[in-house]
């Protein structure tokens, strides 16, 4: 199979716009800020699947998603480019397209994760009035308040993937009681020019679990966004159940599930 590079910002825009939902990440990585990390692959110049490499972080990170009837096209499209892989990199793929990366490639899965997205951002719903317990208030963080969010995350999210120029855009809010951060939500991937944003690093802090404080971080956040998004989406593992139930109630609804992968070439 012959393997494409593909440079056209405007054409993988295109491309990726008539699944925006399932494409958020890769329409994100078209900005300025993450362009020059990114490498774009495809066995077809005109249609088809695409795999995106992006090198802009500690470990390399392989993305390439399709709908089930295009996998098997993805599939090619990765056995073409396993050859151009670095030796470990992590993975986002359609439950069992790591095959096609066998045998010169070893991969440890984590949890599956369901891809949400909420179709109308406009349409979250208002909390009740609550004179016993009033409701939360999520304010934006910003660097001076790097130290608690890294706190946070450790005692709450220690798995998380943090980028600190996210939270210097503006890019997180986060719930105080007593001057302590408890918890907090942030964007991964945020894109005012292609309108598309994926929310991560929804963190509560384990001693104020239950009290509402992230679904009032999530609920201020996306109102945050909804001026610069039409695509507002999020990842969540598929057993945290209460995490899902949360953005159930808040109007997500599942896209797609997909394995992340660490690869390691054997």
């Amino acid at each position: 199979m012959p393997l494409i590079s593909l440079h056209d910002r405007t054409a993988l825009a295109a491309r990726f716009r008539t699944d925006p939902a399932l494409h958020l990440f890769e329409l994100g990585d078209l900005d300025d800020t993450l362009w020059p990390n990114t490498a774009w692959y495809t066995a077809d110049p005109e249609s088809g699947p695409v795999a995106l490499l992006y090198s802009g972080g500690d470990t390399p990170v392989l993305l390439a998603f399709a709908r089930p009837a295009a996998v098997p096209a993805l599939e090619e499209l990765l056995g073409a480019l396993r050859p151009f892989l670095p030796r470990r990199f992590t993975a986002g793929l359609p439950d069992g397209a790591e095959r096609a990366l066998a045998p010169d490639y070893t991969a440890e899965r984590r949890t599956p994760l369901l891809r949400m997205i909420l179709p109308d951002p406009n349409r979250l719903p208002t909390e009740p009035a609550d004179p016993v317990q009033p409701a939360h208030r999520a304010e934006p963080l910003g660097l001076s308040d790097l130290d608690d969010l890294r706190a946070l995350l450790a005692a709450g999210y220690p798995e998380s993937w943090f980028d600190q120029r996210l939270l210097a855009d503006g890019g997180y809010v986060g719930v105080r009681e007593r001057g302590r951060l408890l918890a907090a939500a942030g964007v991964h991937v945020h894109s005012p020019a292609h309108r598309v944003a994926v929310l991560g690093n929804v963190v509560t802090h384990p001693d104020a679990r239950g009290r509402g404080l992230a679904r009032a971080c999530v609920t201020a956040l996306s109102r945050r966004l909804v001026p610069t998004t039409d695509h507002l989406g999020l990842n969540v593992r598929t057993d945290n159940a209460a995490a899902i139930h949360l953005y159930r109630q808040l109007g997500f609804t599942t896209v797609t599930t997909y394995n992340e992968l660490t690869m390691t070439a054997g």
